[in-house]
C-alpha cells in the first residue's frame, strides 16, 4: 500500500511544533533527523501514533523520526514545507557544561557527521567486494585495467574519507565547507602522503622548525572531524580580527594558514591517537573475551540502534579494515542481530490476525534479512510488540557466539544481510561462506521459533482500524495558519 508522504510530512512537521520550531533537517538510511528550537513544543505522543512513523528518538534539541527504507521520499516532502533559507537560531543562554553534556556532545558530533556518509561508504564497500569476487572467479584477471579502475572506484570513498568527513562536519559545526574540504585535502595530497612516508622511514620532517609526526590520514575519520570543529572557532576568531575591507582575501588566507599547519602538527596526530586508542580498547576487549564479545555485541546491537549509538563504531570499523584488511567483532555480531530481527518479524507475520501488521512485518523482515536494514523490523515490529524484541536479543547473542567461534570477519563495511554476505568470505578459507550462511539461517530460524514460543499480544483489527481513522481525521490542512 503506497503512502501519502506529503500528508505524512505535514503531520510530522505539525507534531514537531510547526515550521517555525525547526532549524535544520537531514536524513540517514531510515531516519529523519530534526534540530528543534523549543523542545517543549514537540508532541512525541502524536508523532509515535502517525501512520508511517516507526518510532521516535529524542535527545535534547534533536528529534529523530524513524520512517524506514523510504525515508528519502518523506524527506523531500518535509524539505518542500520548510523555507529554503532556514538558519538555525542559537540559544540565548549557554547550558551548564557537565561531563554528561560533553559526552553527549561528542557522540552527537560523531553520529551527526557519519550518518550522511553511510551510503557512500556502503556503496564503495560493495564495489570493492564486487572487484574481489570478479578477480576470484577469474572473470577479471589480476592487474587488468578494468579491475584496477573498478577497485579505485570502490576505494574512492575510503581514500578521500577525510574530505567527506570535513564536508559533513562543516554542516554539523556550521563552518565554511569549502575551507574545511581544502584543509582536509592537504592531509591526502599526494606530495604530503609522500612526505609522511619518508617521515615514517626515519627522515626528519618539520614545519617552521616544528617536528611533524608521521601519520597516514587516508581512511581516517577523527582527524578531519576534530580539525573541522577547531576550524569553526578559528573562522569566528579570524572574522573578528580582520578589517571589513580585507575580509574577501585576508580572512580565508589567515584561516587556511592557521588551520592547515595546526591540523598537520597537532590536530591530525592527536586525532589518529584518539582513533587508535578507541580501536585498541574495543579490540583489547575482543582479545580477552573472544567469541563472548561478539555474542554480547550481537545481543546489544538492536539496543544501540535504538539510541543511534551504533554509528559510534563506524570510524573504528573503517580504521581496522584499513589497517588489517578485516574486522572480526562488530560486523560479525550484526549478522545475528539483523537477521534475528527479520526472523522475529516473519514469526509475527505468520501468527498475527491483523492484515496491516502482517504487511508491515513482511516488509520489515525482507529489509532485515535481504539487505541488513533492521530498523523497520526493530521499530515497526519488535519494540511495538516487545516480546519479539526479547526473542531477537536472545537469538542475537547465540548467533554472535557462533559467528565468534567460527572466526568470521568482514572485509568491507555494509549492513550484513543476504545481499552483502560476500563481505565475510575469506579467499584463504572457503569454509567461511558456509559459516556465514549457517549463522544467517540459524538467526532466522531461532528467532522465528523463539518468537512463537514467547508469543506476543496481537494488535486487534478493530483497534488498528480505529487508529487509522483517528490518524486520517487528525491530518491537518494547514501548518501555523499557512494553507498547504
Amino acid at each position: 500500500m503506497s503512502k501519502n508522504y506529503a500528508a505524512l510530512a505535514r503531520s510530522v512537521v505539525t507534531a514537531l511544533g510547526g515550521v517555525d520550531n525547526i532549524t535544520a533537517v537531514t536524513h540517514c538510511m531510515t531516519r529523519l533527523r530534526f534540530v528543534i528550537k523549543d523542545d517543549s513544543q514537540v508532541d512525541s505522543a502524536t508523532l509515535k501514533t502517525l501512520s508511517g512513523v516507526l518510532g521516535v528518538v529524542r535527545n535534547e534539541n534533536q528529534c529523530q523520526v524513524i520512517i524506514g527504507n523510504t525515508v528519502s521520499q518523506a524527506y523531500r516532502e518535509v524539505v518542500s514545507l520548510l523555507p529554503a533559507n532556514m538558519q538555525p537560531v542559537e540559544p540565548q543562554t549557554k547550558p551548564r557544561l557537565t561531563l554528561k553534556r560533553i559526552g553527549a556532545g561528542i557522540l552527537d558530533a560523531l553520529i551527526g557527521t557519519m550518518s550522511p556518509l553511510i551510503p557512500a561508504i556502503i556503496g564503495g564497500s560493495m564495489l570493492k567486494l564486487l572487484a574481489m569476487v570478479l578477480e576470484m572467479t577469474g572473470v577479471l584477471v589480476k592487474g587488468s585495467s578494468t579491475l584496477t579502475i573498478l577497485t579505485v572506484i570502490g576505494d574512492g570513498a575510503f581514500f578521500f574519507l577525510p574530505l567527506m568527513v570535513a564536508a559533513s562536519a562543516a554542516i554539523k559545526f556550521k563552518t565554511n565547507m569549502s575551507l574545511a574540504i581544502a584543509i582536509a585535502g592537504v592531509l591526502v595530497h599526494p606530495s604530503f602522503i609522500e612526505l609522511m612516508a619518508k617521515a615514517a622511514q626515519g627522515e626528519h620532517v618539520e614545519f617552521a622548525l616544528i617536528p611533524v609526526t608521521a601519520v597516514k590520514y587516508t581512511y581516517t575519520v577523527i582527524p578531519a572531524l576534530v580539525m573541522t570543529w577547531c576550524l569553526s572557532y578559528i573562522e569566528r576568531w579570524v572574522d573578528r580580527i580582520t578589517p571589513a575591507v580585507t575580509k574577501n582575501f585576508l580572512k580565508p588566507m589567515l584561516i587556511v594558514l592557521i588551520a592547515a599547519p595546526l591540523a598537520i602538527v597537532i590536530i591530525g596526530p592527536v586525532g589518529i591517537w584518539i582513533g587508535s586508542a578507541i580501536s585498541a580498547l574495543v579490540y583489547t576487549i575482543h582479545g580477552y573475551l573472544g567469541w563472548l564479545s561478539v555474542a554480547i555485541m550481537g545481543a546489544l546491537w538492536p539496543l544501540l540502534v535504538m539510541t543511534g549509538m551504533h554509528r559510534v563504531f563506524t570510524p573504528t570499523i573503517i580504521q581496522t579494515i584499513a589497517e588489517t584488511g578485516k574486522e572480526g567483532m562488530v560486523m560479525p555480531s550484526e549478522i545475528g542481530a539483523n537477521l534475528s530481527l527479520g526472523g522475529s518479524s516473519l514469526a509475527v507475520a505468520w501468527k498475527t490476525k491483523n492484515p496491516e501488521l502482517r504487511q508491515t512485518a513482511l516488509a520489515a523482515a525482507a529489509s532485515a534479512i535481504m539487505a541488513g536494514i533492521s530498523e523497520p523490523a526493530l521499530y515497526g515490529v519488535a519494540i511495538r510488540l516487545k516480546r519479539p524484541l526479547i526473542a531477537s536479543l536472545i537469538s542475537g547473542f547465540i548467533c554472535g557466539a557462533v559467528a565468534g567461534m567460527a572466526g568470521l570477519a568482514s572485509h568491507s563495511m555494509a549492513a550484513p544481510g543476504l545481499f552483502t554476505s560476500v563481505q565475510f568470505f575469506d579467499p584463504a578459507n572457503p569454509m567461511t561462506i558456509v559459516w556465514v550462511f549457517g549463522v544467517m539461517a540459524l538467526a532466522v530460524v531461532l528467532s522465528f521459533v523463539l518468537t512463537l514460543i514467547l508469543g506476543f499480544e496481537d494488535i486487534p483489527v478493530e483497534d488498528a482500524a480505529a487508529q487509522a481513522r483517528k490518524n486520517q481525521a487528525a491530518q491537518p490542512g494547514n501548518i501555523n495558519g499557512a494553507s498547504i
